[in-house]
């Protein structure tokens, strides 16, 4: 059994378009949702049981940074929010792990202000309009 540790995770970043090589190191409390979307086919042949079948993958993932506007990995997240662009992120279990890779717009970037903790910026980005679908990127590969 091979455990691995929230901290031994990566996220990427990078162009749209391609798949994202910068570690965005200035993140923490990563989540991935992943999700799909049910269709009933339920028949009189089920003998009185509902019957579903899987239809569209939904992805999202979450995260927060801290606040510093001198971190280019930071202003890429905010740039990419304030102008609307897509960007590549690759949500890894770890450096050459297994994980979501796609082109994302940045749905929400809402500043948290704690009275004796640093400013962090809570981001979820989700699946966008690219020349290249989303991918799960399997092990080493």
């Amino acid at each position: 059994m091979a455990i691995k540790l929230g901290m031994e995770a990566r996220l990427y970043y990078g162009t749209a378009g391609a798949t994202a090589t910068t570690e965005l190191i200035n993140v923490k409390d990563v989540t991935l949702n992943l999700e799909t979307g049910e269709a009933d086919v339920t028949t009189r042949g089920n003998q009185g049981w509902r019957a579903t079948v899987a239809t569209l993958k939904n992805g999202t993932v979450e995260f927060e940074m801290i606040w510093d506007t001198g971190d280019a990995g930071f202003a890429a997240i905010k740039d990419a929010y304030f102008n609307n662009t897509a960007i590549a992120l690759a949500i890894l279990d770890g450096a050459n792990g297994e994980g979501l890779d796609a082109d994302f717009s940045i749905t929400n970037f809402s500043r948290n202000e704690p009275l004796e903790e640093a400013i962090t910026v809570s981001v979820t980005a989700k699946p966008t309009y690219s020349t290249r679908a989303p991918a799960w990127k399997e092990a080493g590969a």
